[in-house]
């Protein structure tokens, strides 16, 4: 039964990592290690030459894939900083009602 049980721990254990954390706001479903990311991203300072209204870390290559849909939005800006700060609210443990997937 021993064995049994050290496979049942490895499986929930298994379970645990697979399960993300999403942020709901204005119809984008984002993962909360995403958005982790993305303020890391930020802090690097990023300019961009054209005169776009998006946010310049809409240009950097290692915006993970589900931040790339907002970059479309007029309001991708706003959107990243609320997101930053929904984050921020202890999403983790779900004390914030745009956050789901957390236990």
């Amino acid at each position: 039964m021993g064995l049994l049980s050290g496979v049942a721990v490895v499986l929930l254990l298994l379970l645990h990592s697979t399960q993300s954390v999403y942020i709901q706001y204005q119809g984008f479903k984002v993962q909360l290690e995403s958005v982790k990311k993305l303020s890391d991203l930020e802090g690097l300072q990023m300019t961009h030459s054209s005169k776009s209204p998006q946010p310049a870390v809409c240009y950097h290559p290692g915006l993970p894939l589900d931040l790339r849909p907002i970059c479309a939005s007029q309001e991708a800006a706003s959107i990243f900083n609320t997101l930053r700060h929904i984050a921020m609210d202890d999403c983790e443990l779900c004390v914030n009602v745009a956050c789901t997937g957390c236990f």
